[in-house]
């Protein structure tokens, strides 16, 4: 049994910002933070006080997690950025709505004194019976926030009881102090609801101090269980009214808290096998089958997600060809208008989307990697609409002449048709290298409508119903936002307009091509006839394309195929990146990090000079103790991280990575946390900072050897496309749709069994005792027995642990 708690994120856009440029407008971007740790960061978006982001994250979770926080920033380029808001959500109110929260929220002032993280660690008793004596024993605390420049705190306790104070010692320039300090207060003449207050604050010796959080126990209770020991988490004084309030702008966000726990895989079999059972060739045609029933009953809130699910428990099983081939003549039975063909956003056609980014990611990159690339590199002003071209961007054609209007289209024209005679050809030429079950999907959708629609009035649907994904749900989506699709890691400065209307341009393009019509697109943007010709050409390409593609004779064992490369699944990550690795040497005064190719496989974490460099240095995986991050105050950086390894001989060895932005180290920490994910020798502590001097810098502690100051965060991932395929979850999420749409299942299913003749009802009734569907409530009833028997033992064990406190 498994405890996986997982949010869903999506920044969708921001209204009504405040001005902070002298422009009379703003450059806004969204860091967002789990429990005051960052995660991400959004692109920037120039020049805007309405931002739309539209950026989707799956954050995998430990349930311990309290809080999530979008910070609203404002960049600049000379300056420090400037601060607009934050809207905080906690873990109770993301809980209380299984459904998922949907909206526009307000921004609220960032007020310091709210602004708190860490923990403190305290032992309080009660001593002696007259005079009764409260002691608070201040051991340590880790995790502070940074209130000083040099990126580190002076923490001090201020300890509180019946209007008498103590306060402890100050430990200079650490967020990981250690006090063992004891503080004594008489119990006898304080009323009996009197808090006990523990203060951390930051000492300032100009300006006034800093609060950094604090904890209050309540006395009456604590003089029940005589002791009270442990890690308490620190937080803010009471909220103050903020004089900007609705002021600040608005965030329109989506979030979804799913909080699963997971069975062993036996208790998921019976479902697993169910479901198998009704993509069976030989259930077609007989009684309604199960994933009829899931398309009728399916909500279009939950048809994405159910959709996703569905696609990768069928791919771990060998099977999405199948289930894909099932949803592709339910959705061919209901339509009558071809022209309607996958148009919308049915079971089958969200099934289909999903299936292309989970088992064709990989070939989209090798694809459009290059195009966007260049495009990217060439940063050329592109536009083709007479009232869009602005002519000061284009800049000029000799020392003094500014393009006009006619050369500005002309130019951005032969520009538009490079692009696009390059995307075709590589469209073309990928037939050769396109993934077995791609292919095999596509076949199986060409052929499947060419049976529905043989008439020669519609000889150009089953084109149509290819190109209805492949470039209008997957190329021309990726084309538009490639950083959605990995396709570009790091954030474009302020000139991405100019990018940002060439690849819409460009996607625009590639859709009248997926059309397979010119004439529509050019009546409705006249400006798009300087594209026509080369438009024509790419859609005789792309038809010559679809016909080898779905004439391909992919005979190999596809099932086997897909659990090979799918089920055990792939963490590979490389790229350039700054690394430093200690060994037993001393930390470098001056810079230690070098560039090196790192490369990550589903054994090794290797590095080398050269991408193809023969000599390389590497990092068995199960060797891999601990993957965090470093305070900034270690290299002046905030983006580097550390991996902790033991040596043959015992040792620990760090490698420590200094990544570009913060979303490039949480790709980095991600992959390398979930290739490690069953590694057994993991530390549950460890230093955020370096060893430097005598000392280590967070703590102080001089034994190079300790422990540890910080527990590790080893918890918190990053999903993917490419992250490998977890039958058990996804049987477990499917499960739990299930269960919720259960009544409505079998509503659904007496009116699509009722016989049209009385005299068939005897055999229909035997029949109905041994069809999928009935079966599919009785599997579906010892799950929900089989949770709720885990819930019940996890009740017990919780208030066995209670008593033992009490007695």
């Amino acid at each position: 049994m498994a405890k996986r708690n997982t949010l869903f994120i999506r920044i969708v856009e921001g209204k009504n910002l405040p001005i902070k440029d002298i422009t009379g407008s703003s450059d806004p971007y969204c860091i967002v933070r789990i429990d005051n740790e960052a995660i991400i960061r959004t692109a920037t978006i120039w020049k805007t006080l309405s931002p739309f982001w539209g950026e989707e994250y799956n954050v995998h979770l430990p349930p311990s997690f309290h809080t999530i926080s979008f910070h609203v920033l404002d960049e600049d380029s000379l300056s420090r950025d400037d601060v607009i808001g934050k809207v905080s959500i906690n873990k109770e109110a993301l809980a209380a709505k299984p459904q998922g929260l949907d909206g526009w929220v307000n921004l609220t002032e960032i007020d310091p004194d709210e602004e708190v993280q860490g923990e403190i660690h305290l032992q309080i008793s009660v001593l002696g019976d007259i005079p009764r004596i409260l002691r608070c024993q201040v051991l340590e605390a880790r995790d502070l926030a940074k209130k000083d420049r040099n990126g580190a705190s002076d923490p001090f306790v201020r300890v509180r009881y019946n209007c008498k104070t103590h306060e402890s010692a100050v430990i200079k320039k650490s967020c990981y102090p250690r006090w063992n300090e004891s503080f004594e207060f008489e119990l006898d003449d304080a009323p009996l609801d009197t808090p006990l207050s523990v203060e951390v604050w930051d000492w300032d010796l100009v300006s006034k101090n800093d609060f950094l959080g604090k904890v209050l126990f309540n006395i009456h209770r604590l003089q029940s269980a005589h002791q009270e020991e442990g890690w308490f988490r620190l937080v803010p004084d009471k909220p103050k009214h903020s004089q900007h309030e609705g002021t600040l702008g608005s965030l329109r966000l989506q979030l979804r808290l799913r909080d699963e726990t997971v069975l062993p895989s036996g208790h998921y079999q019976p479902l697993t096998e169910l479901l198998c059972q009704s993509v069976g060739p030989h259930l077609n045609g007989n009684w309604p089958d199960l994933i009829m029933l899931v398309d009728e009953t399916t909500t279009a809130e939950s048809r994405q997600e159910v959709a996703s699910n569905l696609v990768k428990l069928f791919l771990g099983q060998g099977l999405a060809k199948e289930f894909l081939d099932v949803l592709f003549k339910l959705e061919l039975d209901k339509t009558s208008e071809p022209n309607t063909l996958f148009r919308s956003n049915s079971l089958a056609s969200k099934s289909m989307e999903s299936f292309l980014k989970v088992a064709g990611m990989q070939y989209l990159h090798r694809l459009l990697g290059p195009l966007i690339n260049r495009i990217f590199e060439e940063k050329k002003y592109v536009e083709l609409d007479p009232n869009k071209v602005e002519l000061k961007e284009a800049g000029c054609t000799g020392l003094h002449r500014v393009h006009t209007e006619a050369e500005v289209i002309q130019q951005s024209t032969s520009l538009l048709q490079s692009y696009l005679s390059e995307l075709l050809h590589a469209i073309v030429q990928s037939a050769s290298y396109c993934p077995v079950a791609l292919c095999q999907a596509f076949q199986q959708l060409y052929q499947c409508v060419n049976k529905r629609f043989p008439e020669p009035e519609y000889r150009k649907v089953k084109f149509i119903a290819v190109t209805s994904f492949l470039c209008l749900r997957f190329i021309s989506p990726a084309i538009m936002s490639p950083k959605l699709f990995h396709l570009r890691e790091k954030h474009a400065d302020a000139r991405t307009k100019w990018w940002c209307r060439t690849l819409l341009l460009l996607a625009k393009a590639i859709q009248t091509i997926g059309n397979l019509d010119t004439l529509t697109c050019c009546s409705k943007e006249p400006w798009m006839v300087p594209l026509q010709p080369a438009i024509q050409l790419g859609i005789t390409q792309l038809k010559d394309f679809i016909i080898r593609l779905v004439s391909c004779d992919n005979s190999e064992d596809l099932g086997l195929q897909q659990r090979m490369s799918l089920q055990c699944g792939s963490m590979e990550k490389e790229g350039f990146i700054l690394l430093h690795r200690t060994k037993d040497k001393s930390m470098l005064m001056t810079s230690p990090f070098k560039k090196y190719y790192v490369s990550l496989n589903k054994d090794t974490l290797s590095y080398a000079r050269t991408q193809h460099s023969k000599k390389s240095s590497f990092i068995s995986l199960p060797r891999i103790r601990a993957v965090e991050k470093v305070e900034e105050k270690s290299f002046g950086s905030a983006n580097v991280m550390q991996i902790i390894s033991s040596r043959d001989n015992g040792l620990v060895e760090k490698l420590y990575l200094d990544c570009k932005s913060v979303n490039e180290l949480n790709q980095w920490l991600s992959a390398l946390r979930k290739a490690c994910s069953h590694n057994t020798d993991t530390l549950s502590s460890y230093h955020p900072g370096i060893y430097k001097g005598d000392r280590w810098s967070c703590c102080h502690q001089k034994d190079k050897a300790d422990p540890g100051c910080d527990k590790t965060k080893h918890g918190v991932t990053l999903q993917e496309w490419y992250d490998p395929l977890d039958p058990d979850l996804e049987s477990q999420l499917i499960y739990r749709h299930l269960i919720g749409v259960r009544q409505a299942m079998r509503k659904k299913y007496q009116e699509m069994i009722k016989p049209e003749e009385e005299d068939d009802r005897e055999t229909f009734e035997g029949e109905k005792k041994l069809d999928g569907v009935t079966r599919l409530f009785s599997v579906l009833q010892d799950l929900q027995n089989s949770h709720t028997a885990v819930e019940e033992e996890e009740r017990l064990k919780s208030r066995n642990f209670l008593l033992e406190l009490q007695t």
